[in-house]
């Protein structure tokens, strides 16, 4: 590599990196002050795809393709976790619908 290529290579990983580090940070705001429990799913959701996303970028920055795999074994977590939160919300609202239904 050349080391222009180099220098804007270094510089695009530390750009990237900043911007998911501030990404992860503004949706652990959202997970914290989240109105509502599908808000606070959506920003764990987007907080295990930013923690991929930060490990694609380590990977490259590193040079070892493991995180690559690291990274694809938490999307596939992150996206079993988020049926599964989705399937408790969908439960607990049917829950609330039929009590209701049940009182009037």
């Amino acid at each position: 590599m050349t080391s222009l290529t180099h220098l804007i290579s270094s510089w695009s990983v530390v750009i990237a990196i900043t911007l998911i580090v501030v990404a992860m940070v503004l949706a652990f705001i959202r997970l914290v002050i989240g109105p509502s429990l599908p808000d606070r799913i959506v920003a764990l959701d987007l907080i295990t795809y930013l923690a991929v996303a930060f490990m694609g970028v380590f990977a490259v920055l590193s040079g070892h393709s493991a995180f690559l795999d690291v990274a694809i074994a938490l999307a596939l977590l992150g996206f079993l976790a988020t049926v599964a939160f989705a399937r408790y919300v969908e439960r607990s609202r049917a829950r609330t619908s039929i009590s209701e239904d049940r009182d009037d």
